[in-house]
């Protein structure tokens, strides 16, 4: 409404603009009639008498044509002028009419949104969504890194459930209670005048209090395998602030009762400095099992070359045993099988030494294995290789 008045305060100007210009439109046609009077006393008082009365109008139709025109010109332009006017007058008027009609609809939504956070279970969904963004934001996965809405008791049964519990790294949990005190902030927020706007602010100040004397009373510690200590959450900085404004001693008094207020720049910190631990302990375990997976890996290669050694040993005796073996043939049974072939009680030819191939010895032994450190060589124990025996 304000604005359609200022529009109309605006016609007004524009038409006491144009009342202003008609007087000396009028001057104008007046001075022109006045130059036609004279010019018209003076033709009569140098013409002739025979002069017809034609050629005087004549004359004064010829001085008047030119300002005829000019004012024939100027009134469509005022015309083109007011049309103009009028069209952008109601243009102008059907978007302030559409604008006011916006915010009123704004306004009534606005309602309706202040009407629904003043009840409790919709401020209680709406701090418990700003606390899941927070939580994702972090880098935090749900079921992973933290649960919601999990379920404990306390010593007379009663059901407790807190709005999230982060998960740490040594199997420990953080408790996070989302809390939104709003009802007087939105009445400090609607106030007319300082002093009541100072008495809703105190009365915050008094409810963000309230929540933590209840959260304290709860006692979350003692229920999970927490640190002495519960984290309040406030889904908005301003919610602290104003509060602090009125308490200035409010995160002491917090901190005495084991509550941490947190608003979102604050926790999100926290959170971080979580999950950073979380990626830490990640690490560590990692490095811990791949020195198991080492230390394993040594013990069965150690295993190994023991084994391996006992075959070299196993190989050795068997090469020196062979060894002796050929030397007693070729002592003790080559000799009488020769002599039975050259008392021609075998077959034999010259070549094939009685038909009984002479077998050779082995000089091959096995190689030991050997572990070349960076302060000494080593090998792994085993048997000592028997010694080769040849013929005598």
């Amino acid at each position: 409404m304000t604005a359609v008045a200022g529009l109309d305060v605006s016609g007004c100007r524009q038409h006491s603009g144009m009342s202003e210009l008609l007087p000396l439109l009028i001057a104008l046609v007046i001075g022109v009639a006045l130059g036609a009077g004279v010019v018209l006393i003076s033709l009569r008082l140098s013409a002739p008498a025979d002069s017809s009365l034609a050629a005087e109008r004549a004359a004064v139709d010829a001085l008047v044509r030119p300002v005829n025109d000019t004012l024939a010109r100027v009134a469509a332009d005022l015309a083109r002028t007011e049309r103009d006017r009028a069209y952008a007058h109601a243009e102008l008027r059907e978007q302030i009419r559409a604008t006011a009609l916006g915010a009123d609809n704004l306004r009534f939504e606005t309602g309706k949104l202040v009407n629904a956070l003043r009840r409790s279970e919709v401020r209680g969904r709406w701090g418990e969504v700003q606390l899941r963004r927070l939580v994702e934001s972090a880098g935090m996965m749900s079921h992973v890194d933290f649960d919601e809405q999990s379920s404990t008791r306390d010593d007379a049964g009663e059901l407790l459930r807190p709005d999230l519990v982060v998960n740490l790294a040594d199997e420990r949990n953080i408790v996070i209670d989302s809390k939104v005190p709003l009802s007087s902030f939105i009445d400090a927020a609607e106030a007319n005048d300082d002093e009541q706007t100072g008495y809703y602010l105190n009365k915050h100040a008094n409810d963000v209090q309230s929540h933590v004397d209840r959260l304290a009373a709860k006692e979350y510690w003692q229920r999970y395998n927490s640190p002495e200590f519960v984290v309040l959450f406030l889904p908005a900085e301003a919610f602290l602030s104003h509060a602090l404004e009125q308490k200035p001693d409010l995160l002491e008094y917090a901190f005495s009762r084991n509550i941490v207020i947190a608003t979102p720049t604050t926790l999100l910190a926290l959170l971080r400095t979580v999950a950073y631990t979380w990626r830490q302990d990640a690490a560590v375990r990692n490095v811990r099992e791949v020195q198991s997976l080492a230390r394993d890996l040594h013990t069965r290669l150690a295993t190994f070359g023991t084994h391996l050694a006992k075959i070299g040993s196993a190989l050795d005796s068997a090469i020196g045993h062979y060894n002796s073996s050929i030397g007693s043939y070729e002592s003790r049974v080559l000799v009488s099988a020769r002599r039975l072939a050259n008392l021609g009680a075998v077959e034999s030819n010259e070549t094939d030494d009685a038909g009984l191939p002479e077998p050779r010895l082995i000089h091959t032994s096995t190689r030991p294995v050997i572990i070349d450190n960076s302060d000494s060589a080593a090998e792994f124990p085993h048997a000592e290789a028997s010694p080769n025996v040849e013929a005598s």
